[in-house]
């Protein structure tokens, strides 16, 4: 692992790194906020289309809370990257937009493998390079990210004491930002669709999401079915809609405080 940088952070250490990836086959960049407490648990934190570890880590705002808390946060980027890692024609398919699943079809399959990564490649060379407690960990993210969080929270039960998402795609197989990208990646959307996994019986961790009614993109989410689907299956959650905001860091900044000490309840 290489440190790119490590700068002090609200009495912590907010730091980018770089290691080689066996699940992509590529270098791959992370960036990590410790507070500083020995042992302290961990919040994984999904970004978005077109995002990579960087436009969290600048724009959510969330180290101070997370210091407050004692809680660290990792920003994983969003796809392998490099001249031989495929492309899409648009930023919602290829590097940028690897949407957090285990590509098996065609060109994708060798390096678009971001469930694994996340889930078992990051995780260990995270919790040996770092000092942090692997027993506790919970999962958010934004848009992708908050797909990402909300399907690896449901597909690995157990794994994450808690979930929240901001504004995510939550009914990808019924989306334009989903059903072509993950029926080309993985060939079957529905496997990795949070309303469809929660229909089908899947255990969610406590969970809390937020969304903005004036979100640009809120035909693209799903939420309206997710929130039946969670009425459906009297699975108790905080599935809140934000008067007046929209898609942006703006709107994921207003609500980090809140998201930061919802895990930490259950983190702690």
């Amino acid at each position: 692992m290489k440190t790119v940088s490590e700068n002090r952070c609200f009495g912590g250490t907010q730091g980018v790194y770089v290691h080689s990836s066996e699940a992509t086959g590529t270098d791959m960049t992370f960036a990590l906020f410790h507070p500083g407490i020995p042992g302290a648990p961990v919040l994984w934190y999904l970004s978005g289309l077109t995002c990579t570890h960087e436009n969290a880590m600048t724009k959510a705002g969330l180290q101070a809370w997370a210091a407050e808390a004692g809680v660290a946060v990792v920003f994983p980027d969003t796809s392998p990257r490099g001249e031989d890692v495929p492309d899409g024609d648009d930023f919602d398919m290829g590097q940028g937009a690897g949407f957090y699943v285990d590509a098996i079809q065609g060109e994708w399959a060798k390096h678009f493998h971001m469930e694994t990564y996340v889930l078992s490649d990051l995780p260990e060379t995270l919790f040996a390079a770092f000092d942090l407690d692997e027993d506790r960990q919970s999962i958010t993210g934004h848009s992708m990210g908050g797909h990402g969080a909300l399907t690896l929270a449901l597909r690995h039960p157990g794994r994450f004491r808690s979930v929240s998402a901001f504004a995510p795609i939550c009914n990808p197989s019924q989306s334009d930002w989903g059903k072509t990208q993950l029926a080309a990646y993985t060939g079957d959307a529905a496997a990795h669709d949070a309303t469809v996994l929660l229909r089908g019986g899947a255990d969610l961790p406590p969970c809390l999401i937020d969304t903005g009614t004036s979100d640009q993109f809120y035909d693209k989410l799903g939420t309206d079915a997710f929130a039946a689907a969670l009425a459906e299956r009297r699975t108790p959650a905080q599935l809140r809609l934000q008067k007046g905001y929209d898609h942006s860091y703006f709107f994921v900044s207003t609500f980090a405080p809140e998201h930061v000490a919802f895990h930490a309840e259950w983190l702690m």
